[in-house]
């Protein structure tokens, strides 16, 4: 082996160059765990532009009101704008406890999660405390079971926009993280009541493509009528895609993200999901289920997998009678 090849070859490995720039400008708050810096200016500008494609309507399936945009987000700027909100999000990986027909089961989150945002009872105020809605007076942090923290900038900028899309109102931003195939979430519906009758939520996939499942709920049969079962829908969601969830869609069917194996299973997916909560309830849930009490996990560039940080508190699990899973 010639000289330069021997170079090469005990070369250290460096890790990817960025596709992004962060600004000076960060976003921050006494629940954040660190600053959280704000979008940068040519992914704000591109933001502009959305969206990429015209979303088309799948409402032709029984109880279905669903949008379809592919893509929604400029592809020039989602690989960028996945490594950003990868590596610049706090991320937790949440255990809890539930309890059904008397026995105890923990579980594992099967993914990174992470929320931002409180319910329509309150607000924050530009010095970033909890106000009442309605009066606009203090709230005291009793009041809730935790700690909310409002939208970051870099994801208040998608959550405007996206308002301006589809003329729907959103308080709330869930993030997660699907590491690779291995990280999965199983069939569910989001018609918790705190979101109230027919909720719209907005769905956005950033990185690896991954399959979107749903089915209808089991229909009950009718005397002398018959319904067909509309049967298993699957979408090929890819980087920057977005489906608005609307109308019966959460109360009569189910959605799933399935384990994926193949080239390309160990690509990371983040997937980003605007709703509506009405009450506390909402509030008090959504940090439960994916803040929880662990510690903080980072995306470490060089290790090209996330690391956890310091400790928020005692990892423990959570004590529920119903673990609620989001897309």
């Amino acid at each position: 082996m010639k000289r330069g090849a021997l170079d090469t070859f005990f070369k250290p490995i460096t890790p990817k160059k960025v596709k992004y720039e962060t600004t000076a400008n960060a976003s921050s708050h006494t629940s954040y765990p660190f600053p959280i810096p704000h979008l940068p200016i040519s992914f704000k500008e591109q933001l502009g532009f959305v969206p990429a494609e015209e979303g088309v309507p799948m409402n032709d399936f029984l109880d279905l009101d669903l949008v379809y945009y592919q893509p929604y987000i400029p592809p020039a700027i989602t690989a960028g704008l996945f490594e950003f909100l990868r590596q610049e999000l706090p991320f937790y990986r949440v255990q809890y406890t539930i309890t059904r027909f008397g026995k105890k089961t923990d579980i594992n989150t099967p993914r990174f999660t992470t929320v931002f945002g409180i319910d329509d009872t309150c607000r924050f105020d530009q010095s970033g405390d909890i106000v009442d809605a309605q009066t606009g007076k203090k709230v005291e942090a009793s009041k809730f079971k935790c700690e909310p923290r409002p939208i970051p900038q870099c994801l208040d900028e998608l959550r405007k926009i996206t308002e301006g899309t589809t003329g729907d109102t959103f308080n709330f931003c869930l993030v997660n993280y699907y590491a690779d195939g291995k990280d999965s979430i199983s069939y569910h519906s989001d018609n918790e009541r705190f979101l109230g009758p027919n909720p719209t939520i907005a769905s956005f996939t950033l990185g690896a493509k991954r399959d979107f499942l749903m089915k209808h709920k089991p229909i009950a049969p009718k005397e002398d009528e018959t319904t067909l079962d509309p049967g298993q829908i699957k979408l090929p969601l890819a980087s920057g895609d977005m489906v608005l969830m609307r109308g019966k869609t959460q109360s009569m069917w189910l959605h799933s993200i399935p384990k994926r194996a193949g080239v390309d299973a160990n690509k990371g997916r983040i997937n980003i999901t605007f709703r509506k909560a009405l009450v506390r309830g909402g509030t008090e849930n959504y940090y439960q289920y994916n803040v929880g009490t662990g510690g903080v996990y980072r995306w470490d560039a060089k290790q090209e997998k996330m690391v956890l940080g310091e400790k928020q508190g005692a990892a423990k699990s959570i004590e529920a009678v119903k673990g609620e899973e989001t897309t």
